[in-house]
């Protein structure tokens, strides 16, 4: 027996010395074993572990008699108890050459196919299933037709191929490759082996000429090198990727030991200074969640790509913004009022509104309230009035002229997608007042234009509307920014220019053209004594008569405004003024 068992080992090795079955020696019903994960093919030894009863019963009686069984695929390999018709009709006659029981209880036999099988009809299912079946015949193959050569190197050529491109499958299979020297154990063993479902390989093995079971295994074998050849061009590229990673990874590491080693700070240790930074900022929890969102962004970012100092400057311009830090208002009416007697003579209807305005403000203790527009022709004082409304707060002082802009990005900023961009105007000037409740002087906002890069004037409805502005959404900044602490004051020489929105959400208050003796007084008080400070004289060197004075301001200035009156009134050695000279 032992002799027996050894020599059908032997025959995986040398598959043309197997012993085909012959029909004669079936039994009139055979034992039928199903199997889930595989098909077996003639002259292919496998190993089975059997856990079901039925196929244990079936093993062990078959192993005692002659050990001839039917092999058959079932249709569904999730089945754990097939039935008659979970099973295919066309299966393999296996021999058993080995039974072993294993410690767990389970038995694992070794059987190698012989012959295909139909099945005629089933017999029974207990103890286990059996049938009649009729053996099915090979035809004679030519070993020598030019057809056959072609399709048995065809087949260890793609055969090759994938034991080059699979490392999983040991090389030792190239050498039990050259030495098959049948044409149907060739075709059997390149089948059993290939990684394709179930049902695949029981489509070949039901094809009945081995030449068309080659065949359509070539077809298999194309397409297993075809998935094979673009998973390694992946992986090739991942593992480039990876490499370059690694290699980068590698060389910022270096830096960072030569930066530690001559005191330099790294990028990372700029990032964590941020980051503290941050921690005991005074800000509203969403601009603290974006902002470290963005550092953890820029931790991941290599320091040497394009977008790592734009997002630095990003989250710099972040921390420097005053998003919680107010200065308090000083509102005391009387202070404000000498303030605006002393740098503004006459304008008493204007002046008496803004202390209106500002008393308002005191009762009410927030913003929300008509925005003030200043309008009146050059030189009236319109922008010095904002300065003196901010010094009579005690507020921050910053203003923005709109003269020629176009482009409403430089309102709201530059999305963070484009090279070199930059936060709007006002949220610049807001980092540069230091408190998000400054005075904010929008200068000449008549003369705002529009063209293919936006309007400006619709980003300003935003920024001027007392119901939207505590929410100001700045392009670059990326998070809501509160303007509703800012008291904006706006200056025009004309209204038609301006949005009819925008002017809408303004206070008009008109400053009219200075009488003579508003002129006079204005020369005397404030225009003289500060062409004296800025020619390095004091007001002994020289002096002005109020005759003289009069006589530029009625012979040589035709203006509403004291511009034009200011340059008459640089010196000049006339009849008109009195200069002491030491020469």
């Amino acid at each position: 027996m032992e002799q027996e068992e050894s020599e059908e080992l032997i025959q995986l090795i040398n598959p043309e010395k197997e012993i085909d079955i012959r029909p004669e020696d079936l039994p009139e019903e055979l034992s039928i074993l199903p199997i889930k994960n595989t098909v077996l093919f003639p002259g292919v030894v496998i190993p089975i572990t059997v856990t079901r009863q039925k196929s244990i019963r079936l093993i062990k009686k078959a192993y005692q008699g002659n050990r001839i069984i039917g092999v058959v695929a079932q249709k569904n390999k999730q089945t754990e108890d097939p039935a008659i018709e979970d099973l295919c009709r066309l299966g393999t006659i296996a021999r058993i050459i080995k039974m072993l029981v294993l410690p767990d209880g389970n038995t694992t036999i070794i059987i190698q196919g012989k012959n295909r099988f139909a099945i005629k009809e089933f017999v029974g299912e207990e103890p286990f299933i059996t049938a009649r079946v009729e053996m099915q015949i090979e035809p004679a193959l030519d070993l020598k037709s030019k057809e056959v050569e072609a399709l048995v190197q065809s087949l260890k050529d793609a055969a090759s191929k994938i034991l080059k491109l699979n490392p999983d499958i040991p090389q030792e299979a190239q050498v039990a490759l050259d030495n098959i020297n049948s044409t149907a154990f060739l075709v059997h063993f390149l089948a059993s082996n290939l990684n394709v479902e179930v049902a695949d390989k029981q489509k070949i093995l039901e094809v009945s000429n081995i030449i068309d079971r080659g065949t359509l295994l070539l077809q298999y074998m194309l397409k297993e090198i075809q998935m094979l050849e673009i998973k390694h061009e992946i992986q090739k590229k991942v593992h480039t990727d990876i490499d370059q990673q690694q290699r980068d990874y590698f060389l910022r590491q270096q830096i960072k030991v030569l930066q530690d080693e001559l005191g330099y700070d790294g990028p990372d240790k700029e990032i964590e200074k941020l980051r503290k930074r941050g921690a005991e900022k005074k800000w509203p929890k969403a601009a603290a969640d974006h902002f470290n969102k963005e550092l953890d962004k820029l931790q991941r970012t290599n320091p040497q790509a394009p977008d790592f100092p734009l997002m630095m400057n990003n989250v710099e311009f972040m921390l420097d913004l005053p998003w919680e830090e107010y200065t308090v208002d000083d509102f005391d009416l009387k202070k404000a009022k000498k303030i605006l007697d002393k740098d503004h003579f006459g304008l008493e209807k204007v002046k008496t509104r803004i202390l209106e305005y500002l008393a308002v403000l005191k009762l009410k203790q927030d913003m929300k309230g008509p925005i003030l527009c200043l309008y009146g022709p050059p030189g009236v004082g319109k922008t010095s009035l904002g300065k003196s409304i901010a010094k009579s707060l005690g507020r921050s002082y910053v203003r923005m002229s709109l003269g020629g802009v176009h482009d409403e990005a430089e309102v709201r900023g530059h999305r963070k997608t484009y090279i070199g961009a930059m936060p709007g105007k006002i949220l610049q000037n807001i980092k540069k007042a230091k408190s998000s409740n400054p005075v904010f002087v929008l200068d000449e906002i008549d003369k705002v234009r529009s063209d293919f890069r936006g309007d400006p004037s619709s980003a300003l409805l935003e920024v001027l509307d007392p119901e939207q502005n505590n929410a100001f959404a700045d392009n670059y900044l990326e998070v809501d920014y509160d303007l509703s602490k800012v008291l904006f004051i706006a200056t025009a020489n004309a209204l038609d220019t301006i949005h009819p929105a925008l002017r809408d959400r303004m206070e008009i208050i008109e400053l009219t053209g200075y009488t003579v003796e508003e002129k006079l007084q204005i020369a005397l008080k404030h225009l003289i004594p500060k062409q004296i400070k800025e020619h390095g004289l004091v007001s002994a060197d020289v002096k002005f008569s109020k005759e003289g004075v009069l006589k530029v301001i009625e012979s040589y200035t035709r203006e509403s405004g004291v511009r034009s009156l200011e340059r008459k009134n640089r010196f000049s050695r006339s009849q008109h003024c009195q200069v002491k000279s030491d020469g």
